[in-house]
C-alpha cells in the first residue's frame, strides 16, 4: 500500500499523472424496471486521488453552500429536508412545484462547473484535473464513450461537484426568488413551496431559466404543480409520501405528515420475498433471519421518521407472513398456518428485527 500511495504522489508531483477511463454500470432504477442509471466507477487509484481532493475542496466550498441544499453535506440528511418541507407547508404553503432534471448528473455543462469551481479554488493543477476527471470519458461493451458534459454518478468526489454547480441554481433562486416560495433541495432532488397557484407557476418558469445556463432541462412529463389545500394531492420526495392530513384534535385544520411511498413499500417487500422464496426453503430458518435483520434494520432506519407507525407494522405483518408460508413449506404443509403453529408468539421468539415500535417524530437532526 505504501508503494501504491508513493506512486501516486509522484506521478502528482511530476505531473505525469493521467486519470483512467471509468468503468459504465448499469444499476436499475428503485421501483422502476426495465429502467437504468449509468454508474461511472473509477480505478482503486484514480478513487484514491478524487478522495483526496474533495477531503480538501469540501472545506473551502461548504461555507458557501446554501441552507436550502441538503444533499451530501456534513451534517445535514434527507430527514432535515423533509422536516424543512413539512415546517414551510405548515406555515402555509399549500402549493408545491415538483420538478424532475432529466440526467442532472449526466447533463452538467463543463464550463459552467468549471467556472463555479475557478471562483474559490486558483490553484491550476487542482482545476486540471478537475477537468481531466470530467473528460476522462467511459468504458462500455460497445467501446468508448467521451463525456462532453457531466460528472458521472460513482465517484467520490462527484457528489461534491455536482453541488458546487447547484450552488448557482440556489444563489440565483436565493436573490431574485425567495419571495415566490422556499426552495428544498437533495442533490438533483428538489421542490420549491408557494403560498399560491401563480406563485408556484412562476417559479416553473424561473427554474427552468435558471437550470438551463447550468445545461440542464426538466422533464415536462414529470414536472408538476401540486395542491396541498385540505389535503387535497400529496407528493413523493427522497422515498416518502407527503400528504396533508386533518388533525383530529383540530378539525378543519391540516398539517403534512410523511410515510414511505408505494414504490419504498413495494421495494422492501420485495427484497423480503426474494430472501423468503421457495429457494430458501433449504436454509436454516435463523440463516434466512440473519439474511432478513439488515435489510429491515437499514429501511427501518432510514423511513422510521415522521408519521410511518401503520406502513412498519405493515412490514412487520408481511415478515411474519413470508416466515410463516417458509416454514409451512419446509414440513410441507399447505397454507401460512399463522393462526395456529405459527403465530404470533411464534414470530416474536425469532429474532426478527421489529420495525413497530421504532417511529420517531421531528427532526433527525434536531434529536441528533
Amino acid at each position: 500500500m505504501a508503494a501504491f500511495l508513493q506512486q501516486i504522489q509522484t506521478e502528482l508531483t511530476n505531473r505525469t499523472y493521467r486519470p483512467a477511463r471509468l468503468r459504465a454500470v448499469q444499476i436499475e432504477k428503485p421501483g422502476k424496471p426495465g429502467k437504468y442509471r449509468t454508474l461511472g466507477i473509477p480505478t482503486v487509484r484514480d478513487r484514491t486521488v478524487m478522495t483526496a481532493a474533495a477531503m480538501v475542496l469540501q472545506p473551502i466550498f461548504e461555507p458557501t453552500f446554501l441552507p436550502a441544499s441538503f444533499g451530501f453535506r456534513p451534517g445535514k440528511s434527507p430527514q432535515d429536508a423533509l422536516e424543512a418541507v413539512r415546517k414551510e407547508a405548515n406555515r402555509g404553503a399549500d402549493w408545491v412545484l415538483t420538478a424532475d432534471v432529466q440526467d442532472a448528473f449526466g447533463n452538467l455543462d463543463h464550463d459552467a462547473l468549471m467556472e463555479e469551481v475557478s471562483k474559490r479554488v486558483c490553484d491550476r493543477q487542482m482545476l486540471k484535473l478537475i477537468r481531466a476527471w470530467l473528460r476522462a470519458g467511459v468504458l462500455q461493451d460497445q467501446g468508448t464513450t467521451d463525456l462532453p458534459s457531466g460528472t458521472p454518478q460513482g465517484s467520490p468526489i462527484s457528489p461534491l461537484l455536482f453541488n458546487i454547480a447547484l450552488h448557482r441554481f440556489d444563489e440565483q433562486w436565493q436573490h431574485s426568488s425567495s419571495r415566490i416560495g422556499r426552495l428544498v433541495r437533495f442533490a438533483d432532488d428538489w421542490l420549491i413551496l408557494c403560498r399560491t397557484r401563480q406563485g408556484a407557476e412562476e417559479a416553473l418558469r424561473r427554474a427552468t431559466a435558471i437550470l438551463g445556463i447550468l445545461g440542464l432541462q426538466l422533464n415536462p412529463d414529470k414536472t408538476k404543480v401540486l395542491c396541498l389545500t385540505k389535503g387535497s394531492q400529496g407528493l413523493e420526495f427522497l422515498g416518502f409520501h407527503l400528504h396533508k392530513v386533518e388533525a383530529w384534535k383540530y378539525p378543519g385544520r391540516y398539517y403534512l405528515q410523511r410515510w414511505p411511498s408505494q414504490r419504498s413499500m413495494a421495494s422492501i417487500r420485495g427484497r423480503i420475498r426474494e430472501l423468503t422464496n421457495r429457494k430458501q426453503v433449504g436454509k436454516a430458518l435463523d440463516m434466512v433471519i440473519a439474511d432478513l435483520n439488515p435489510i429491515l434494520r437499514s429501511w427501518g432506519n432510514y423511513y422510521r421518521w415522521g408519521n410511518s407507525a401503520a406502513k412498519l407494522a405493515m412490514i412487520d405483518r408481511y415478515v411474519h407472513e413470508r416466515l410463516a408460508i417458509l416454514m409451512s413449506r419446509k414440513h410441507g404443509r399447505q397454507g401460512r398456518n399463522w393462526v395456529t403453529r405459527y403465530n404470533g408468539d411464534w414470530f416474536r421468539t425469532l429474532g426478527v428485527y421489529r420495525l413497530s415500535g421504532n417511529v420517531r417524530y421531528g427532526s433527525a437532526h434536531a434529536l441528533r
